[in-house]
């Protein structure tokens, strides 16, 4: 039998790449004949670099860069060719602002990254979009490259209040020649009610009123930079850097599609017995742009089975068919949460051992 495995992260616990070769070491444990082919993935946020190395290699430029809460921390590029891959999350993740403050969290440190890239001789930059602690609407980012304002541009989303003029040729001189990708799992615009500030405004650590406070403030922004962009799916991916690089000529695109290109996704499936793919939580959040979901859609254009093992199992069997899922299997259920949490590695290994049992002819 031969077994895509094809996994995102497990938040908080395990890496895609490591989640991989958990799967894989359980499946083997049960089916050592078994051909395992291993394929993480990620749709552009936390671990975005490290998916894409592991599948295309490349090299990797070690830097540092601005980050919230005000201090550097070290991040990554990858390079291949003349591609340049950024994970904004390194620079401005919800791990590094706790999920709070969100409006005082600056992307000065994505900016930084995009101009290491260019520098480093990229013609082209693709920016993963996703995880971020931070809703500037991509300023920081801007000014990073040479943007400026009326108001100060590089010290967080609250401080848009009352900004009328922006001047971005700095930047779009930087860039010019320079083709910027903007991948996310997201298709939200940057303001209104299904905008960034009123959709993830809450988990990066802002209240109803902040909200609507932050809304008005990036709609500011808008209308003295580019109303139209503003509206565009994937504007307000990242706390609106999906916007910043939408008014640099960036083009949006799905990150798992990117992802899934980058590691010919389909071609494997096509010569797979059975797809196996996970994350966390498994859960209605893990349909369209994310992993899951993409993956199970992949293997069903295949003709291939396809099953999830995740931290935890939160829909039911007829939620988890119309997620395009055969079967999903909860870590949780299997080995307690205590041991989950305690040994993710392990416990991921155990039952993928005990799903082996089920798929392996």
């Amino acid at each position: 039998m031969r077994v895509l495995v094809a996994p995102d992260k497990f938040a908080g616990t395990l890496t895609a790449v490591e989640a991989a070769e958990a799967i894989a070491a359980g499946w083997r444990r049960h089916a050592p004949d078994d051909e395992v082919v291993l394929a993480p993935m990620s749709d552009g946020g936390p671990g975005f670099v490290d998916v894409l190395h592991a599948s295309l290699g490349g090299d990797l430029l070690a830097v540092t860069v601005e980050a919230p809460p005000g201090h550097e921390v070290p991040a990554t590029l990858l390079l291949v060719d003349r591609t340049a891959y950024v994970e904004s999350a390194q620079a401005c993740g919800i791990h590094l602002t706790g999920g709070k403050l969100g409006e005082f969290g600056t992307t000065v440190g994505v900016g930084s990254l995009v101009l290491e890239a260019i520098n480093a001789g990229a013609e082209r930059v693709v920016v993963g979009l996703g995880g971020s602690g931070t809703i500037d609407g991509g300023a920081g980012l801007l000014a990073a490259l040479g943007a400026s304002a009326d108001v100060a541009l590089d010290v967080g989303g609250i401080f848009l209040n009352g900004v009328t003029s922006v001047d971005l040729s700095i930047a779009r001189g930087l860039v010019d020649g320079v083709e910027i990708i903007a991948a996310t799992d997201v298709d939200n615009p940057l303001t209104g009610l299904f905008g960034a500030s009123k959709t993830f405004g809450a988990q990066k650590g802002l209240d109803e009123e902040m909200q609507v406070v932050m809304d008005g403030y990036l709609e500011e922004f808008a209308v003295a930079t580019d109303r139209r962009l503003a509206l565009a799916p994937g504007a307000g991916a990242a706390g609106g850097l999906g916007f910043a690089l939408m008014l640099l000529g960036g083009t949006r695109v799905s990150g798992i599609g990117l992802v899934a290109d980058a590691v010919r996704l389909a071609e494997q499936a096509a010569t797979a017995d059975l797809v196996i793919t996970g994350e966390g939580a498994f859960d209605f959040s893990s349909r369209a742009g994310k992993v899951p979901a993409g993956v199970a859609a992949i293997a069903a254009d295949a003709l291939r089975p396809c099953v999830a093992l995740a931290g935890q199992v939160l829909v039911g069997s007829r939620e988890m068919r119309a997620l395009g899922m055969d079967a999903a299997y909860s870590l949780v259920d299997a080995v307690g949460e205590e041991r989950a949490f305690a040994d993710p590695a392990g416990a991921l290994t155990e039952l993928a051992a005990r799903v082996a049992r089920t798929w392996s002819s």
